[in-house]
């Protein structure tokens, strides 16, 4: 069961706090009431270490493995992470604004960050999600929706196709939309 450490400030207390630089204020009015689901592992295809966290905190090494050179310079964070065993991570107050799904569109709205939260699977498109992940997902979305009028659900290749392809055809939508805490929540795509 997860719970707010504290709700007003948007941090939950079982998530392993990771504090990224890569937020700022939401605009003043905008209701969150969408989420986004992201894939990441760093390198492609790797199910552990701390290469994500570096990325999301501005301290990877792009020249420790060729395969991150495209990331040098790249200021990101997603607010969640949910590691392959169910870990949650928690990089941004999700009051604040975190830099997750880029230049997007979502019903008519541009700048998704500004109204929704981003949560990263690790993974990698090729390989189906765990078990432990998708409950962890659900334990997720009842306690935010306690917070936030989450109404929209979309993957990040939903919001910015063709640039985008996360989470991937290994994601299941269908399991996700018949769970409980996602009850009154769409699929607008």
């Amino acid at each position: 069961m997860l719970r707010w450490h504290d709700a007003a400030e948007g941090w939950i207390r079982e998530a392993r706090r990771v504090d990224s630089p890569n937020f700022d204020q939401r605009p003043a009015g905008l209701a969150v009431d969408c989420l986004i689901i992201h894939y990441i592992s760093l390198p492609p295809g790797v199910f552990s270490g701390d290469t994500v966290e570096r990325l999301f905190l501005n301290q990877l090494d792009p020249g420790a493995d060729p395969r991150l050179a495209d990331l040098e310079g790249l200021r990101v964070s997603a607010h969640f992470m949910i590691r392959r065993r169910g870990e949650l991570l928690q990089f941004v107050a999700t009051t604040d604004r975190a830099w997750h799904a880029g230049p997007s569109l979502l019903l008519g709205r541009e700048r998704v960050n500004d109204f929704s939260i981003g949560v990263e699977l690790e993974g990698d498109g090729s390989h189906t999600f765990t078990s432990s992940q998708y409950r962890r997902l659900s334990q997720l979305v009842q306690l935010l929706r306690q917070r936030h009028p989450l109404v929209h659900v979309a993957g990040h290749s939903d919001v910015a196709p063709g640039r985008k392809h996360d989470p991937g055809p290994m994601f299941d939508w269908a399991r996700v939309l018949k769970d409980e805490a996602f009850a009154g929540v769409s699929r607008p795509f």
